[in-house]
């Protein structure tokens, strides 16, 4: 009797899991059947969120199911693989680090991030001061050994799909670039001219800050990723040769540009995440500026 008694208590407290996957769970329901959903299966609605299936039933109100595309949180589109991106983007680093591997250091001196140094392997000074500002971006696709590329590549399939799935995937390329380029811009900014940086780690830490904002957002348990950030940053500050000014600079890019992706108005909402990827992106511009003006 007693044994049946706990097991009721326990289902009573066992938490939702969503019904087109069971093994996650969640705290939100559709406000059409009432179903537990989950971030990848939610479709924002003008009061709270609706199920895939709800909104191609039709939207209840008369008018034809064509007439409301899925849609997730962010107002992305739904699609039928909502990690399509993040495995792009792993296949890209991939690609490029055998590449690395294939031509040798002469293809890293020339995409690395570096401000102003001579590089042996190349002729005269090389660097962000000496006009070569696409090493902002290619630097975020280089990495320094199979441990650095190992890490990175697990850290964005595991932060990156669902945030992708719950954003869209033209957002989350946009706040993947704009972090990795914020992260670029303050080593820019902070490091010596002449030390060289590289990895993906600084557009993976806007993602961090950006699953942060939306798991705030949607009122899930932050414990496990708060913990796992802090021993990230306890990695980067104790660790030799890691570029802390990248990780920061995408961490704070990633808090701002996510929270304008996950709480822009609907009515406005493009213009203002869109927006707030224009600001991110003028402030990346103003630092190269300011840095370029101080080597040059």
């Amino acid at each position: 009797m007693d044994h049946a008694e706990g097991s009721t208590q326990n289902a009573a407290h066992r938490v939702p899991v969503c019904y087109r996957h069971p093994d996650r769970e969640t705290g939100v329901r559709c406000t059409r059947c009432e179903r537990p959903i989950c971030p990848e299966c939610m479709v924002s609605a003008s009061v709270g969120f609706q199920c895939p299936e709800c909104v191609r039933g039709g939207s209840g109100t008369g008018h034809a199911a064509t007439a409301s595309r899925p849609r997730t949180i962010a107002g992305g589109s739904v699609t039928a693989d909502p990690r399509l991106l993040t495995k792009v983007l792993i296949g890209v680093n991939l690609a490029v680090f055998l590449a690395q591997i294939a031509v040798g250091d002469r293809l890293t001196n020339r995409f690395e991030l570096i401000g102003q140094a001579y590089t042996p392997l190349l002729h005269g000074v090389q660097g962000i001061a000496e006009g070569q500002y696409y090493r902002l971006l290619t630097a975020m696709f280089l990495h320094g050994g199979y441990a650095h590329i190992l890490f990175n590549m697990l850290s964005l399939w595991w932060i990156g799909g669902p945030l992708e799935a719950a954003l869209g995937r033209a957002r989350y390329l946009a706040l993947y670039v704009v972090s990795g380029l914020a992260g670029s811009a303050l080593t820019y900014l902070l490091a010596a001219p002449n030390q060289p940086s590289l990895g993906a780690s600084g557009a993976i830490f806007g993602l961090f800050g950006a699953t942060a904002v939306l798991m705030r957002r949607l009122n899930y348990d932050m414990r496990p990723l708060i913990a796992l950030l802090v021993i990230n940053l306890i990695i980067t500050f104790t660790w030799a040769n890691i570029a802390w000014q990248a990780h920061i600079g995408g961490l704070v890019a990633g808090v701002v540009t996510g929270y304008a992706m996950v709480h822009a108005p609907r009515r406005r909402r493009t213009l203002i995440q869109y927006g707030a990827c224009a600001v991110v992106l003028a402030v990346v511009v103003v630092l190269t500026l300011v840095r370029t003006a101080q080597l040059t």
